[in-house]
């Protein structure tokens, strides 16, 4: 198997943007200037990746998934179909006198996503938040707030509705752990989030 990154020819891939071994870049997608991409990671039919964004090992951009600036994400990182991750926390196409912004205008402030979390289909995460490791974003919520680790948030504006082990499942209470119904791991409370018992 080749470890060469594969970059579909309607693609448009900056010179400067780094892609690792085995990364494959579909139909009409874009990675922008100096862009890091960790191996193994799959961007999606028509998908933007902004300038400078990072991303891990093992990551995934469904299809139309926008990734603006500065974002950083960890390894093993899922993004849904036509997801958002937005860079500006009070947008405006001109300035005040009505002369177009230009990128000294503003100054862009990114999403954070821990390793193994996944972001639903059309969810849009308003920066600058974090969204923690394996938690989990329903498709279409609207993420204003941080995301602790494991939450399982959904809903306009998102809000916990219980808690997802690393196979994103729900998991079940069992005195004070949380355990996965399919794996069977067990999770302890850890700040505002979950961590691993075990």
């Amino acid at each position: 198997m080749s470890q060469e990154p594969v970059v579909q020819v309607s693609a448009d891939v900056a010179a400067s943007a780094r892609l690792g071994a085995r990364t494959r870049v579909w139909h009409l997608a874009q990675v922008r200037e100096e862009a890091q991409l960790g191996s193994d990671c799959t961007v999606g039919r028509g998908a933007y990746v902004g300038p400078g964004v990072v991303m891990g090992n093992a990551c995934k951009l469904q299809n139309y998934a926008l990734v603006y600036e500065p974002a950083r994400l960890g390894d093993g990182v899922f993004i849904g179909p036509g997801a958002v991750l937005t860079n500006d926390v009070f947008p405006r196409a001109a300035n005040p006198d009505l002369s177009v912004k230009s990128a000294a205008d503003w100054d862009a402030v990114g999403v954070s996503i821990g390793d193994g979390a996944s972001i639903g289909a059309r969810a849009v995460c308003i920066a600058p938040v974090v969204i923690g490791s394996w938690a989990l974003v329903a498709a279409g919520a609207v993420v204003t707030e941080d995301v602790p680790d494991h939450a399982l948030v959904v809903g306009t504006p998102a809000r916990r509705i219980g808690w997802v082990g690393r196979r994103g499942k729900p998991l079940e209470p069992d005195g004070d752990r949380w355990v996965c119904p399919e794996s069977g791991e067990r999770y302890l409370q850890n700040g505002d989030g979950l961590a691993l018992a075990d």
